[in-house]
């Protein structure tokens, strides 16, 4: 079977963060939405996405074999990989009136209304679903045990330093590499799952649910509340409480992160922090790309959503429920509006437009930083958000 996940519309409730990626590129728990995937098929995958981020992220067909399209926004479990290995040509899987999956045969063709004349089967699986920015960080504990389970599985953990204070042991798991020494790491709320080469600092105290991406680092005397995920490629400091960084970011420095998600290449100036919670404990409300308006999340604590590219500067405040586009700037005093356009340059005391061409330049440094190149497909990914986006900078 040749497998490819697809995005549908709850791509839009997880902008902005899928403005520059496919929904199945989300990091929720240790791994990515795909990772998860691929692991438990033991096959590799494709995307079908919105036609801007196809040259990054193209479709792969196949003529010899069946084409499986599967929802990007579902996490897998090993029941719904059974039922999804189990469809017959023409048939789809659905969640409610939800499409999970479906199977074209060798049709390269793909459009959700199509389904409607498949026959249809009903999952019984209760998978996980990704339905908006703050189910990243809402579901995010259940997410790290799910991996930590399909991760370590018949594995044994490399030795933790006796230099270290340890409780419940047998829920951590460190890669071959991990560097952590003179640490406090409590897993009797959650496992704790260290990558390759990551390294946990003297003095830091981590209290699981809790992922380290490899290549990721966290700095002396960081405080980390779960269920938190940093994924690879990260410099995290300060306090970080219920978060998830995709990757290639960086908060390094003090300051407090909660309830919150940052995609990648965004860097958190020192002393910067953000609320979770309001002063009057109302329910928190976030900007909707779908609905054009603030919009109730039914949650109490929530609190920064930042895609990619975007980066603030030191002691900067970010009021509850706070939604940052792509490659925006924020620096000052004050607290920048509720929602800030991506390619915006500015604070609390106005914003202009950040150029294309001044973006490009810090682009290409950050990623030289990472041995990257940042390459004609990043350059116009990142031209047509800039496009697409110029009305909310009005």
């Amino acid at each position: 079977m040749n497998y490819i996940l697809f995005d549908d519309n709850s791509r839009n409730s997880l902008l902005p963060l899928t403005f520059t990626r496919p929904v199945a590129d989300i990091r929720i728990g240790v791994l990515t939405i795909r990772e998860k995937w691929e692991k438990m098929l033991n096959a590799k995958t494709s995307s079908k996405t919105e036609n801007y981020l196809s040259k990054k992220f193209p479709t792969e067909y196949a003529i010899d074999t069946d084409n499986v399209w599967i929802n990007g926004s579902f996490c897998p479990n090993e029941l719904l990989i059974a039922e999804i290995k189990a469809l017959k040509h023409n048939e789809v899987l659905m969640e409610s009136t939800i499409v999970i999956a479906a199977n074209t045969g060798d049709i390269k063709h793909f459009d959700l209304s199509t389904f409607g004349s498949f026959e249809k089967r009903v999952t019984e699986s209760k998978p996980m679903w990704i339905e908006n920015s703050w189910d990243i960080f809402s579901k995010n504990g259940e997410a790290i045990k799910s991996d930590f389970e399909l991760l370590t599985k018949g594995r044994t953990s490399a030795t933790i330093s006796k230099t270290n204070q340890v409780i419940a042991s047998e829920h951590i798991f460190l890669e071959e590499g991990a560097k952590v020494e003179c640490a406090i790491l409590n897993a009797s709320t959650g496992p704790i799952y260290i990558a390759k080469d990551a390294e946990i600092m003297e003095g830091s105290i981590v209290r699981g649910p809790f992922a380290l991406g490899e290549h990721s680092a966290l700095k002396l005397g960081a405080k980390i509340y779960g269920p938190t995920t940093i994924g690879p490629h990260s410099k995290v400091g300060g306090e970080v409480n219920n978060s998830v960084i995709f990757g290639f970011s960086n908060k390094a420095h003090d300051g407090f992160l909660g309830n919150s998600v940052l995609g990648e290449w965004c860097n958190i100036g020192a002393d910067s922090n953000n609320s979770n919670l309001k002063n009057n404990y109302a329910e928190v409300k976030l900007w909707s790309y779908t609905k054009e308006r603030f919009t109730p999340t039914g949650l109490t604590f929530c609190g920064l959503i930042m895609g990619d590219h975007s980066k603030c500067g030191i002691n900067t405040m970010f009021n509850t429920g706070t939604v940052v586009g792509v490659s925006a700037n924020i620096f000052g005093s004050g607290f920048p509006r509720n929602f800030v356009p991506s390619f915006s340059w500015g604070g609390a005391a106005g914003f202009t437009t950040y150029k294309l061409k001044d973006a490009f330049e810090v682009a290409t440094r950050v990623f030289e930083r990472r041995g990257m190149v940042f390459n004609e497909i990043e350059q116009q990914l990142l031209s047509d958000v800039f496009e697409m986006t110029e009305k909310y900078r009005k």
